[in-house]
């Protein structure tokens, strides 16, 4: 094997064929233009193209690639959730995905207090799972903002800590043994006292291990001054390598030295780590102030009463949530513009109210705190914890102080987002850091571990233009200045990467750069490992991912500038849009709002993203499809042949369309809108697929097919149905709904009609009075019930207060199918008709549809008519909200209800809708099905589809029907959603028989389906 440096001796042919090699061997190697895109970039400012990625499923996998790799000279980069910031887990050789198989937590010793897990579990699965073996009593301490979707292997690598490191440190701190991949193939074991073969009967391994360990003992025994003197002077300091863990009082630890090597030395496929007590009884304690210096001052009095966390937001962070997410997100906050969360546990103090009303009076005698608040519920408390743990994405593209409600003021970016000094220098460091930013004219949001001294800030460094990337190499040199002259580090958590690791020379002498180049060397002689980061590193403006990206203009169907649903806009499209950024076109920058947090990538917790859930294929994920984006954009010779792109139609295949990203997602990306948007100029002139045709076209022939539903309903009923199926394009598994017939859709809608003195507009979807008029009917029986604010007539009486809108469409179909000519024609018409010159709420029974008219319509209609429209819309669990603001009294509820929650109302109008309602109507138990039902409109029919549809069913929905209790009833207001609930009855007996219900079936004052246009009677 050659010990020639990386790129020497890679030929041409050794690139070109890596892919088939691997594949040749047995691997899971994956080297297509769509894998390559989606693995160019993690959450960092870089851009590098990996010739291959790899799917090891066990350690002896990984040896093999990076064998080969050794063999032909290829680079070999290590990734597990790709969340870094730090640009390491990206390069031009190959990708190993250790995340995607790799994710078995082998053993729990709850005795010892440790477990062994694989590289590539996430470490919410690990914590869990610890959880579970232990009862509840143990659990690994570190947990990074990105802890529901970044690997082990990954806080390794980088040195993680998170929200409760003042009390649990880095994740240094909590390994016990890592077992090794070497550049070369072989598998060591890395311990607390040396180095060792994993495979004792291994002779090529036993000899490696001890060569290593010579090599290291020798290093160390020569340089014992200047390792005890530069390495470790403060609680995080994360850049360079960690190599005083090798001195004769750490008992030569290699485990240790090798954490935070970011994969540069070996790659790690498993660790033994060491598990903590779980706080039985924690309690938050948040604490307001002016700025964030103020709050950074108070930080010494806080850490003497010995809290597991001390942790602060800024107010733009704040703002921004509450604009994307609504007020309700964030609430329990105290005053001020600056934030520091505090909590103390058992471990605290023996009592912990007593120790936290000491600590609020020792903070109000140093003057500077403005208000205070505990927070004792738990809710409340996640949903606090979710502010900060979402910084980063909601710092990325924030709304202006001055107008949260206008949209994105600003975005903002890392490069020198991860700066620590010791918590006693953290005022006079950020002093200065504030200073520095107005001398290059940046603007930084600042959050972050304030009890540990380290500091994230994301700034609006402008990497687009050549003068804006000068700026951010000066101010980052400047920075990197300031911090060393405070005795921080460059890092304190997220590692040097290709963002810091040139700048290590002003933090570390001439001599200990030299010593971490003979590490590097000692276990990686021929550079082939994580090339370009720590040592030799690329320069930090090098392979930036926003630089020369081609100024094109991609002319959009939606509006991709408006500021938010309903909002008052003017339309144009390219360079010229009122809402582009730094002259972007709005498309390349709505695109771009992925950054690579990877919140889409978690396993549990919001509803983004079922397809990734289901598949765990980063293919399948909101980020993998944006970047797939981001390479057509980039790369595509021109506009047109951009949108034939076969990568990005692979990319959305897979796609529900069920906008839970544009909420769950931290930096809003719209995926939904994206897909549809790209589907319209993929196929224009097109043959689409006979889905499209069957289903995006279904409004136009609902309406007759009702007319021959009995002869439909038969057919569906034969074996005919299934080549009916196929031929339209869709799954002959999944079953079809049956068709109303004419004269029941008659029955149940008599006496609605329109009334222009009505307080309330009922609009009935096509779906609704297709498949469940009787829904339309329950809901203006409802609505007739309630006196409508502006309402002319008073409930009882023969005009029922609600004018009924049955003859037009919200485009639904034809939007999700990306066939947006004809949707803006059939919305075009409905906006027309609906805008009456009234403010009067239109109530939507159909979530969907409601999302689509109040979301949709203003960004594909640039209308007047259908901005005001699109004001007036409401979901019909919304509209039910306001009714109990107006004091409405509601019949008596049933104890109990499982709700399916609907993805386009949890998107639109609010992630807690439907529950919150239930709650006030009087439902005492309210289980919620969190996630998506898998039919999500179109999708779950289509051909292909049905496995994956299935498996997101099983995500939430499924296990919700089988927990419910007999009688129980199940709320899914949406049609898929009742689709949903019929196919999983059908096909698992598990499942007691159950039909989904409405909302308004639920509140109907006359179940037994009195029009709601007669008088009421007893009920006035």
């Amino acid at each position: 094997m050659s010990n020639a440096p990386a790129g020497e001796l890679t030929s041409v042919d050794d690139r070109s064929r890596v892919g088939s090699d691997l594949r040749a061997l047995g691997l899971d190697a994956d080297d297509s233009s769509r894998r390559r895109a989606e693995y160019s970039y993690d959450a960092s400012n870089y851009r590098l193209s990996p010739l291959c990625v790899v799917f090891p499923h066990d350690d002896v996998e990984v040896a093999a690639t990076v064998a080969h790799c050794h063999s032909v000279g290829i680079p070999v980069i290590p990734r597990g959730g790709g969340t870094g910031m730090g640009g390491n887990a990206i390069g031009e050789g190959v990708v190993i995905d250790l995340s995607r198989h790799m994710t078995r937590v082998v053993t729990v010793d709850a005795e010892h207090r440790t477990a062994l897990a694989q590289a590539g579990v996430v470490l919410t699965e690990l914590q869990k799972a610890v959880r579970t073996d232990t009862d509840g009593a143990l659990t690994f301490a570190p947990d990074p903002s990105s802890q529901s979707r970044a690997t082990l292997g990954g806080a390794i690598g980088n040195d993680a800590c998170g929200n409760h490191s003042v009390r649990y440190g880095r994740t240094t701190d909590h390994v016990v043994e890592t077992n090794l991949v070497t550049a070369d193939g072989l598998r060591v074991t890395a311990t607390r006292t040396g180095l060792r073969a994993t495979d004792p009967t291994d002779p090529a391994a036993v000899r490696r291990a001890e060569e290593i360990a010579s090599a290291l003992g020798d290093l160390v025994s020569a340089n014992l001054a200047p390792l005890r003197t530069e390495l470790e002077r403060i609680p995080r300091q994360v850049s360079g390598y960690h190599l005083a863990h090798l001195l004769p009082e750490r008992g030569f630890d290699v485990a240790r030295a090798l954490v935070g090597s970011e994969g540069t030395c070996a790659l790690v496929v498993s660790a033994v780590v060491g598990l903590v007590p779980v706080a039985q009884h924690p309690q938050l304690l948040c604490l307001g102030y002016r700025d964030v210096v103020d709050a950074a001052r108070d930080v010494p009095v806080m850490l003497s009463f010995s809290p597991s966390a001390i942790e602060g937001i800024d107010e733009r962070i704040v703002a921004t949530m509450r604009a994307r997410r609504g007020r309700s997100s964030v609430e329990g906050l105290p005053d001020g513009h600056a934030w520091i969360y505090v909590e103390l546990d058992e471990f605290s103090a023996d009592d912990v109210p007593a120790a936290i009303s000491d600590l609020l009076e020792k903070l109000r005698a140093e003057g500077r705190l403005v208000d205070a608040r505990t927070v004792t519920d738990p809710t409340q408390r996640s949903m606090l914890w979710r502010v900060r743990e979402d910084g980063a994405g909601l710092s990325s593209r924030l709304v202006d102080l001055d107008d949260p409600d206008a949209g994105s003021g600003y975005e903002s970016w890392p490069g020198w987002e991860d700066s620590a000094v010791a918590p006693e220098n953290l005022p006079e460091y950020l002093e200065g850091f504030t200073e520095l930013l107005a001398q290059h004219g940046l603007t930084g949001v600042m959050y972050g571990h304030f009890g540990a001294g380290c500091m994230h800030v994301r700034i609006t460094f402008d990497q687009r233009s050549e003068s804006g990337r000068a700026t951010m190499l000066a101010f980052c040199r400047d920075a990197a200045h300031l911090v060393v002259a405070h005795g921080g580090s460059l890092s304190g958590e997220h590692g040097d990467g290709r963002a810091r690791s040139e700048l290590l020379p002003i933090m570390y002498s001439p001599q200990m750069m030299g010593l971490f180049g003979a590490f590097k060397r000692i276990w990686d002689p021929t550079a082939l490992l994580n090339p370009g980061s720590i040592v030799e590193p690329d320069a930090i403006g090098d392979n930036l991912a926003l630089a020369d990206i081609p100024s094109r203009t991609w002319s959009t169907a939606f509006d991709l500038g408006i500021p938010g649903p309903g909002a008052d806009h003017g339309h144009s499209s390219g360079a010229d849009h009122p809402h582009a950024k730094n002259g972007l076109d709005p498309f390349v920058h709505a695109t771009q709002a992925c950054i690579g947090v990877g919140r889409c990538r978690s396993h549990s917790g919001g509803v983004m993203c079922p397809s990734y859930r289901a598949t765990k294929d980063e293919k399948d994920s909101t980020r993998g499809r944006s970047r797939v984006l981001q390479e057509m954009i980039r790369n595509a010779p021109d506009v047109e042949s951009g949108w034939r792109s076969e990568d990005v139609r692979e990319a959305m295949d897979l796609c529900l369309s069920c906008k839970a990203c544009s909420t769950d997602c931290p930096t809003g990306v719209d995926m939904a809108t994206y897909r549809s948007e790209f589907l319209h100029h993929h196929y224009r002139r097109r043959v689409r697929p006979m889905s499209h045709y069957a289903l995006g076209w279904m409004p136009a022939w609902l309406r007759p097919a009702t007319t021959m539903a009995p002869m439909i309903n038969a057919v569906l009923a034969t074996k005919l149905s299934g080549a009916a199926a196929r031929l339209a394009g869709l799954d002959a598994r999944r079953a079809m709904p049956q068709f109303s017939r004419r004269k029941e859709v008659r029955n149940h809608l008599r006496g609605l009609t329109k009334d222009t003195d009505a307080g309330t507009v009922l609009f009935l979807d096509s779906f609704t009075k297709a498949f469940r008029p009787e829904v339309g009917a329950a809901a203006a029986r409802v609505l007739a019930n309630h006196s409508s604010p502006g309402s002319t007539t008073s409930p009882g009486s023969a005009s029922t207060g609600v004018s009924c809108e049955k003859d037009n469409c919200c485009a639904l179909t034809w939007i999700s199918t990306g066939q947006l000519d004809h949707a803006r024609k059939v919305l075009t018409k409905t906006a027309e008709a609906l805008d009456d010159g009234t403010d009067r709420p239109i109530v939507v029974p159909e979530p969907s549809c409601a999302a689509a008219l109040y979301k949709d319509m203003p960004e594909l209609v640039h209308t007047d008519a259908a901005r005001r429209v699109a004001k007036r819309v409401r979901s019909f669990a919304a509209h039910v909200g306001e009714m109990l603001d107006d004091g409405w009294q509601p019949p008596t509820m049933p104890d109990a209800v499982t709700v399916q929650t609907h993805c386009h109302e949890y998107a639109v109008f609010g992630p807690a809708t439907q529950a919150s309602v239930l709650r006030r109507l009087g439902v005492s138990t309210v289980t919620t099905a969190d996630g998506c039902c898998g039919v999500a409109g179109n999708f779950g029919f289509e051909r292909g589809h049905y496995e994956v549809s299935m498996a997101v069913g099983e995500q939430a929905l499924a296990p919700a029907l089988r927990a419910r209790v007999d009688d129980e009833p199940v709320l899914t207001d949406g049609f898929s959603c009742a689709m949903a609930v019929q196919q999983l009855v059908a096909v698992d007996d598990r499942i007691r028989p159950v039909t989904g219900t409405h909302l308004a079936q639920l509140l109907d004052p006359h179940p037994s389906g009195e029009s709601a246009a007669r008088p009421r009677g007893d009920h006035a």
